[in-house]
């Protein structure tokens, strides 16, 4: 395939590094500072704790309803913190924090066991055309798409719709980190079950105890909300315009990183609740760096100041959710009739 041409460095007169002296480069990067770790962990952990019990308090449903929403974002930067522990990007040493994630993880509808396997093979094969769709949404080419049969082409826009992006909850968690796994490989992914498992206890429990109202206001809501931003978050910053996909035979990961992962610009509110997950192209670059240290190396790396960007506007949210199949010959994503 035709390479994709990366965008001209504005820093003249810098000879930009490239392959594995860029990615040595972000190394003294891939340093955690323990304290600050540890801090952002209980911190989340702590303000999320207490959002949860204040839906319980004798509040105006109004205001039990922004706790909700606020543990909602709360729950997605806890994710975010658990993405970067499982990378072994902080505390890795650290046999507490690992058993705590752990747990997380079960809570959170995605388990170490097939989290970790799957997202680990997404940064491998990130771009690829064959083999991207193990812990991604599935890519294929135009000629594909069109010689595929009916229910072939069903199955794969599904899969990246709209409605199943938003409803992430249901469609990327429960069945695609739980059910599924569980189902298919019940021995190696027990732990998908005692997520589904924990997550219908709590939900019985709540409505036992503390009414329906709880339920929605305690569970349902949070994990939405958390669920939604966290799959198009993900959908976006490999499907987006000006994305590039290859062969094996024009695929390096540096190039990978750089170019078929965006930078999603967001204020300092959002980049906060979702962890700098948003410097998407440095992370891809190199997995261990902390989410914490991402801004620094964007400051002073001029090699990835320059990235292919998205955001959260309605309008660049349409233009990523158009996108259906690689065009080889355009060399770019394209919508359908």
């Amino acid at each position: 395939m035709k390479e994709a041409a990366r965008p001209a460095a504005v820093d003249s007169g810098i000879e930009l590094k490239t392959g594995k002296d860029l990615i040595s480069a972000t190394k003294p990067y891939a340093v955690d500072h323990a304290l600050t770790s540890w801090w952002h962990v209980l911190s989340t952990g702590t303000l999320l704790l207490l959002a949860l019990m204040a839906t319980f308090l004798n509040l105006p449903f109004a205001a039990k309803l922004t706790f909700s929403i606020f543990a909602g974002l709360l729950l997605l930067r806890l994710f975010v913190i658990y993405h970067d522990q499982q990378h072994h990007a902080i505390l890795s040493k650290s046999r507490v924090v690992g058993l705590l994630m752990r747990g997380f993880g079960i809570f959170a509808l995605s388990p170490s066991c097939i989290w970790t396997s799957s997202h680990n093979h997404h940064h491998k094969h990130n771009s690829k055309i064959k083999g991207a769709h193990i812990g991604s949404f599935p890519i294929m080419t135009k000629a594909q798409y069109l010689k595929s049969s009916s229910m072939t082409r069903f199955a794969y826009l599904c899969a990246r719709h709209p409605l199943t992006i938003l409803f992430g909850y249901v469609t990327v968690f429960l069945y695609g980190m739980c059910l599924k796994p569980f189902l298919t490989k019940p021995r190696e992914h027990f732990d998908c079950l005692l997520a589904l498992v924990l997550h219908a206890g709590i939900g019985l429990a709540l409505i036992h105890f503390f009414g329906w109202q709880a339920w929605v206001l305690a569970q349902i809501i949070p994990h939405f909300i958390t669920y939604a931003i966290g799959t198009y978050l993900f959908y976006a910053q490999h499907n987006f315009p000006g994305v590039s996909f290859y062969d094996k035979a024009g695929w390096t990961y540096e190039k990978a990183a750089l170019e078929s992962s965006s930078y999603m610009k967001m204020g300092p509110i959002m980049a906060w609740f979702t962890g700098n997950i948003g410097y998407h192209h440095i992370h891809h670059l190199n997995a261990r760096i902390p989410f914490y240290r991402l801004p620094e190396v964007q400051r002073e790396m001029p090699e990835v100041r320059h990235p292919k960007t998205t955001s959260l506007n309605p309008f660049e949210m349409r233009r990523c959710l158009q996108l259906k199949v690689w065009d080889v010959e355009a060399q770019r994503m394209v919508g359908l009739p």
